[in-house]
């Protein structure tokens, strides 16, 4: 990469403050040395805007200072997070508060150490400039000795009760940010409790430089912000991730258990081979992982004995029997074989347990590193204790977390893929791409099971429908060219309308108090008024806003046999029949030329059922993909068989569409009949379970709009969609109705 002169830098720098003439050098060095080319670009650009502030002349040179080694640490994201958070204090009326914070962000991003834990304290010094202003400046004074002794989770709460106790006098909020009161030290000291991680980095590194022969990164992780699902340590190719705090009452210090879940990461590093993960059920997983968990840890005793006291000391002691009826045992099951297995002076009588104990035993003394042990006798161990009350949603937990275990997604291989880069996935395919192609064969059906929703006992089965995927058959692509040839006066009309919907780029903002240029008729009129003795208006500035369409579709289209029926258009007897099928591909072409054209994130799927056990997923376009000949090629291989299973097909694709990192996200879903499969005889079952579908995606952000293709439709799609849905009177129309339809819906 080439790098320009520095004279070549400061041009870009659009700042004319003196002082930086006189350090730009020496910061220029730094920053090459620590940044790439777009980090640099990114750290000039943030000088220009922190200049364009025009609250002081110290806070771009500040900002040239410090942010290479900030942007070093925690990458070059966090050089616009910063300049925002400087417009924000700007904005607050705190303008003051700007340098303290810029001096004291090396301190806070060393203690922090990862770019999600500082947006957490970033997102803290928003609330606290809304709820409090006036403690945005005692803070910063502070923040070094607050942040030395608490972790964020411990700081969120420290910000939340000073801004609870003092939100009817404001004024005072100083006072407590600043640790002037009593109240405000009471509560640091309340909040300081547990070990953490990073007072503790160097000599954890130490231990396991000098204990396993490795150096793998820290990498911090706190539970106070995740809700959903609360994350535990685990390993990937980034390094060892660690709880940023551990709460110590009684047993091992803070230090011993980092030093306990350390040993266990090390010990899977070292020994584990992953499994694939799409061999086994769930239920299989459990007994799989207890058993692989506690051979590598048999490794890990051999060449360090002390390890068993200590994990001893840290692992739950299941009673045998605890776990009630009605309830899920199996996690009680897999806690209770891990600790027979861990400590030899257990007391379980339950003979199953005692015998694959025994036998786990007898195999790893004959060959601790034979990596089937655990699949083999996971599998089996599950055949003898299997109950059917696993499936209850009522989970057995007590005395089931091992807590200095890892979540164990190093252990597995997923051949499934995800369109979400953050879904939950173990990273050994991606860096094991050799492994991917050895293991996969490119037309490999994937599995994921599904939920269904059962409307006579009110409850839903679980795991119950099975959904498989596979890279749909491939035809001509130029098939689908001569489909757009064929429509091209609706593609002109819908061109038209793709011009009108198409964003422009940016949007102009007027009577701004800061803007990226003056607005001269503003400024004019508050001239005037001003010399006219009347006070001005000091929104004299403009900006230009980003003016983007943030939006997700995925077409889901119904290929059940009924498609293939010739459909009578008033065409002659010698011609060849138009099908549903010929209709629904004309319509998936031009609404997927359409949106390629319009910009938007989009997907195209297709989906038929031959009973629970086999439904049939065809991912003809994923949202990452470019409209091209492989699209198009599937496209043109559509084909129609079996039956109509709605629910879980919807589920699976809202799945994906839900992970989509856009404010609106639609599944359009064509359809030509109701649901219905060869294993249910109760319609108004597939029906319940539909509509259950549709509500739970509405939950989670994603609307769904059914086009029907059925005349009949209005007796059953109102109760599954409510006003969610079109039927189309003339199936003809539809290559041309479909593309009108998603404009007029996301106008």
């Amino acid at each position: 990469m080439t790098v320009a002169a520095e004279p070549d830098y400061r041009k870009r720098l659009r700042c004319n403050v003196a002082q930086i003439d006189d350090i730009f050098t020496e910061c220029l060095s730094e920053a090459q040395s620590l940044l790439g080319e777009r980090g640099i670009e990114l750290w000039l650009e943030g000088a220009s805007r922190v200049c364009a502030l025009g609250r002081g002349q110290d806070l771009p040179v500040i900002y040239l200072q410090v942010m290479p080694g900030v942007a070093h640490i925690v990458g070059d994201e966090i050089l616009d997070d910063t300049v925002e958070m400087c417009q924000f204090l700007s904005r607050s009326g705190t303008p003051k508060a700007i340098a303290p914070f810029l001096s004291s962000l090396p301190y806070v991003i060393r203690r922090l150490e990862t770019r999600e834990l500082a947006g957490a304290y970033f997102d803290l010094l928003q609330r606290i400039g809304r709820e409090a202003s006036v403690g945005l400046l005692p803070f910063f004074t502070q923040v070094s000795q607050v942040l030395g002794q608490l972790n964020i989770g411990g700081l969120r709460n420290w910000v939340a009760y000073g801004l609870r106790t003092y939100r009817d006098q404001p004024d005072k909020a100083g006072d407590y940010f600043s640790l002037q009161t009593a109240d405000s030290v009471a509560a640091l000291r309340r909040e300081r409790k547990g070990t953490l991680l990073i007072d503790n980095v160097r000599n954890l590194q130490l231990y396991l430089h000098s204990f396993w022969e490795t150096d793998e990164d820290l990498l911090p992780y706190s539970t106070a912000y995740d809700i959903d699902r609360t994350p535990l340590p685990h390993l990937d190719k980034q390094g060892f991730h660690l709880p940023d705090v551990i709460e110590v009452a009684g047993g091992p210090t803070g230090l011993n258990r980092y030093r306990a879940i350390l040993a266990h990461l090390a010990a899977h590093r070292k020994w584990t081979k992953p499994f694939i993960a799409d061999n086994y059920n769930r239920f299989q997983h459990m007994i799989i992982e207890a058993l692989e968990d506690s051979r590598v840890e048999y490794l890990a005793m051999q060449k360090y004995p002390g390890l068993r006291d200590l994990w001893l000391a840290l692992h739950p002691v299941p009673v045998e029997g605890e776990c009630p009826p009605g309830y899920s045992c199996i996690r009680h099951k897999a806690a209770l074989l891990s600790r027979a297995i861990l400590d030899p002076n257990h007391s379980y009588k339950d003979p199953f347990l005692l015998e694959y104990v025994k036998r786990f035993w007898e195999r790893v003394q004959a060959n601790p590193f034979d990596t089937t042990i655990a699949t083999d006798l996971g599998v089996e161990y599950l055949v003898k204790i299997h109950d059917v009350s696993f499936r209850s949603p009522d989970v057995y937990f007590p005395n089931t977390e091992i807590l200095y275990r890892d979540d164990n997604r190093f252990l597995w291989i997923f051949l499934e893929d995800s369109d979400d880069e953050d879904d939950f996935r173990s990273d050994h395919n991606a860096a094991n791409p050799k492994l991917r192609e050895n293991t996969v064969d490119p037309r490999t059906m994937f599995a994921r099971h599904h939920k269904e929703w059962d409307y006579h006992s009110s409850t839903y089965r679980f795991d119950w429908a099975t959904v498989y995927e596979t890279i749909p058959e491939q035809g001509n692509p130029q098939l689908v060219d001569q489909i757009l040839e064929k429509n091209a006066p609706l593609a002109k009309k819908l061109q038209r309308l793709i011009d009108m919907l198409k964003p422009q780029g940016r949007v102009r903002v007027r009577y701004q108090e800061e803007g990226s240029e003056l607005d001269l008729d503003v400024a004019i009129r508050a001239m005037v008024d001003y010399r006219s003795g009347i006070t001005p208006d000091d929104r004299i500035h403009m900006s230009n806003i980003p003016d983007n369409r943030d939006i997700s579709v995925l077409l889901l289209i119904d290929l059940s046999e009924s498609i293939n029926i010739p459909l009578s258009l008033g065409q002659e007897e010698s011609a060849q029949k138009t099908t549903i099928l010929d209709l629904s591909r004309e319509a998936a072409a031009l609404l997927g030329w359409s949106l390629d054209a319009l910009g938007d994130s989009f997907s195209i799927a297709g989906f038929a059922s031959n009973g629970r056990h086999q439904i049939r997923y065809y991912p003809f376009k994923g949202f990452r993909e470019s409209w091209g000949d492989e699209v198009k090629s599937r496209i043109a291989g559509m084909k129609g068989a079996l039956s109509t299973r709605m629910g879980a097909s919807i589920r699976h694709a809202g799945h994906y569409l839900s992970l989509r990192p856009t404010e609106k996200k639609i599944l359009l879903l064509l359809t030509d009949g109701e649901p219905s499969d060869v294993d249910v005889e109760d319609s108004e079952y597939l029906h319940a379970d539909a509509r259950r579908a549709v509500e739970e995606l509405s939950a989670r952000g994603v609307s769904v709009f059914c086009i029907s293709l059925d005349p009949k439709a209005d007796e059953y799609v109102r109760s599954i969609f409510g006003s969610q849905y079109l039927v189309l009177d003339s199936i003809d129309k539809l290559p041309e109705q479909l593309p009108m339809l998603y404009m007029a819906l996301t106008r």
